[in-house]
């Protein structure tokens, strides 16, 4: 049933009695109490150039498997060993539109969209200032746990998992049915991005039964328009599922794999919260508080709201084990989504007052938490090649590798490069950045559905590269077991853009021609 809160709005009532206590208010502490939506959008406005323009105008390639999701995107492919399909084509949609910028724009406002859903929900549930001190939190976890730039599953999951949990509540608290239309729509979107949607679909059923007001909702016609918008949204994926998926058990040694991975997981959840941890401490210590600090007020929470956050703010990422005996890439297993609801779990736990011992510092370590991070890595991608030499993947010259290796294969073959294969890091770079947009080899596929077949190669041709180790730039086993008899050219060097005290970029590459018709 509904909450019966009126702490939605931008309302100035909470300063009522607390500024004759105080000497000064902090414009962050002001602007908090008074105008908490300008507030989240000053943060969310923040987020987006930052993240935006940074790894725009530094990275010489895109960082992380942000290639390998464009290689994949770019077969346009209804699934593959790496999941389902949405995240995949929208990254493509996003390059072919704008480039790079285009990508790395989409991932912000990903993330700025979970900051959104997170301060709605919160403005029902504890009112709209301490709706924006979780939105505030969030911004401490992000810096350790989501390397925002990088565009896949994970960022384009995280805001369809908030959008479940804030259509949920609407839907069982409000009685509309058009939230659980919405909740449905999310739902399927969100299978469509990754499997790890079944743990949030699988907790939201689970919840609902265990609940009294939850079983209520079954005798409506709520959850029943929320599984026929879910399946209309993945009938065309079902179908696909139903063709072309196979299901088979996996091997003990899989299993044991996935648990580490799993735990691995929650130890990261953990140590994410380091951002977190900090502005909690520099609001609420003890140490050297003021006499008479400043308080957020909020509103009176019942016990089923309460749960509801806990629940969905811990329970996820203990039943993301549960993948551990069924999956196959570890890439199931996403940390970014788990993270939605830790600041209003704080929040919630600190209660209706809220009281903020260190006015001043608390919002300059907000605005480094927000800052820092952006500029920091511009600062390393300038300056570490000129004092360590470690190969940042984000410093690969991929243009130039790209221009090379398919202005080589075109000259010899007179066909543009249509298969790119080798070290996969590598060959997504080039597969990315080469003029013809060839396809990535991958020798994971399923005998199934593979994009480019090993009899694809021998008829089309491809380039295969590697990371050379010595001036001969002979290929390494795997890729030698792979592609027996290769004729190794001389080792192609590559220089970077900030190249300081780096050694050259020595790529070493082999070519099959095509077949002759």
């Amino acid at each position: 049933m509904p909450t019966g809160r009126t702490g939605g709005a931008d309302r100035p009532t909470s300063r009522s009695g607390l500024r004759g206590a105080m000497h000064s208010t902090s414009l962050f502490v002001e602007l908090l109490r008074t105008r908490p939506s300008l507030l989240v959008g000053a943060m969310a406005a923040l987020q987006v150039v930052l993240w935006t323009l940074v790894p725009t105008l530094f990275y010489t390639a895109p960082p992380g498997q942000l290639p390998l999701v464009l290689a994949i995107g770019h077969e346009f492919q209804f699934g593959t060993e790496f999941g389902p399909p949405l995240a995949f084509w929208l990254a493509e949609i996003a390059y072919r539109l704008a480039g790079m910028f285009g990508v790395y724009l989409l991932s912000q406002l990903c993330i700025v969209t979970a900051y959104g859903v997170v301060f709605a929900l919160g403005r029902i549930l504890v009112g709209a200032p301490q709706a924006a001190i979780a939105v505030m939190l969030m911004a401490g976890i992000a810096v350790f746990s989501v390397p925002t730039p990088e565009f896949g599953p994970a960022i384009l999951a995280t805001p369809l998992w908030a959008l479940c949990l804030y259509h949920y509540w609407l839907g069982t608290e409000r009685g509309n049915a058009i939230y659980w239309v919405a909740l449905g729509v999310d739902a399927g979107l969100l299978f469509l991005t990754t499997y790890a949607g079944l743990v949030l679909i699988g907790l939201l059923l689970l919840y609902s039964l265990a609940t009294r007001h939850g079983r209520a909702q079954f005798e409506t016609i709520g959850p029943w328009l929320t599984g026929v918008a879910m399946v209309a949204v993945l009938f065309p994926y079902l179908i696909w599922l139903d063709l072309s998926a196979h299901i088979a058990l996996l091997d003990l040694a899989t299993i044991v794999s996935n648990v580490r991975i799993w735990l691995w997981l929650l130890l990261t959840l953990v140590l994410s919260h380091a951002g977190l941890a900090i502005l909690v401490g520099l609001g609420a210590g003890p140490f050297g508080s003021e006499a008479a600090p400043p308080e957020i007020l909020g509103t009176a929470l019942p016990a089923s709201a309460r749960r509801f956050v806990y629940v969905f703010a811990f329970l996820p990422a203990l039943v993301m084990g549960l993948f551990a005996l069924f999956t196959r890439r570890p890439e199931n297993f996403l940390a970014a989504p788990l993270v939605v609801m830790s600041g209003l779990a704080v929040v919630v736990a600190a209660g209706e007052r809220i009281r903020i011992r260190h006015q001043y510092i608390i919002g300059y370590a907000w605005a480094a938490l927000l800052v820092l991070p952006a500029l920091l890595v511009a600062l390393v991608v300038v300056v570490q090649p000129w004092i360590f030499a470690i190969d940042l993947s984000v410093g690969r010259p991929a243009d130039d590798m790209g221009q090379f290796f398919g202005d080589s294969y075109a000259r010899r073959t007179g066909r543009p490069l249509e298969i790119v294969a080798g070290d996969q890091a590598l060959a997504a770079l080039v597969a990315l950045a080469a003029p013809s947009r060839p396809s990535l080899f991958m020798p994971s596929a399923p005998a199934d559905r593979p994009r480019v077949t090993r009899a694809d190669i021998e008829t089309k041709g491809a380039v295969i590269v590697w990371l050379a180790t010595d001036s001969a730039g002979r290929e390494p086993p795997d890729i030698a077991r792979q592609f027996p008899g290769l004729a190794v050219e001389v080792p192609r060097a590559f220089e970077r853009r900030g190249q300081g005290r780096m050694p050259l970029l020595r790529i070493g590459w082999a070519m099959i021609r095509p077949r002759a018709p």
